[in-house]
């Protein structure tokens, strides 16, 4: 689940993009969502879940469409800052198993992601702009002479899992391995 980085930085600006109390404000967006979605969003909401006040967070957002049209940035930078910890300093060939490891932590433990059971439609309409996106991700991770292939299958079976949580969720990881065709170790 996304967390807002740890420590203060001294004094913060609304200009901050970095700044602990708007990275505590994305974070609860992120929560409120999960439970009402963005057409019941309540800023108010946003902000009791932060910890902060609602005149602070008109500080950091002006309405509740700026606050949506970052959030959405804010939760890819996330996710690619995952998986760019995830892989940093390890060999080539084990990079790809982890950012799969990164998916399945990050489906299992964010709780946006079940706004899929509160407004599907919006999720369906968000997901054609992210498929491509984590499909280019997972292939610039991927070897082999089907690269592309492997990535999109990952990607299918990672959004496949994420739209309908099923009986078998404690086999998602492997699934992932072997839709891209990662060949896991025990370590």
């Amino acid at each position: 689940m996304p967390q807002p980085p740890p420590g203060d930085r001294g004094p913060q600006s609304a200009d901050d993009p970095d700044s602990p109390t708007r990275q505590r404000i994305l974070a609860a967006t992120a929560e409120v969502l999960g439970r009402n979605g963005t057409t019941k969003l309540s800023l108010s909401e946003v902000a009791s879940q932060a910890g902060v006040s609602r005149p602070t967070l008109y500080r950091y957002f002006a309405d509740k469409r700026e606050l949506l049209d970052v959030f959405v940035v804010w939760e890819r930078q996330y996710y690619e800052r995952a998986i760019a910890r995830a892989t940093a300093d390890l060999p080539v060939s084990e990079r790809l198993d982890a950012a799969l490891r990164v998916i399945v932590e990050y489906q299992l433990s964010y709780p946006g992601l079940r706004m899929v059971d509160v407004e599907p439609d919006q999720v369906i309409k968000r997901l054609t702009r992210v498929l491509p996106l984590m499909r280019d991700r997972l292939q610039r991770l991927c070897t082999g002479p089907d690269a592309a292939l492997a990535a999109a299958t990952a990607v299918r079976v990672a959004i496949s899992q994420y739209l309908v949580r099923s009986d078998d969720s404690e086999q998602f990881l492997a699934q992932l391995r072997h839709a891209a065709r990662v060949k896991h170790r025990d370590m």
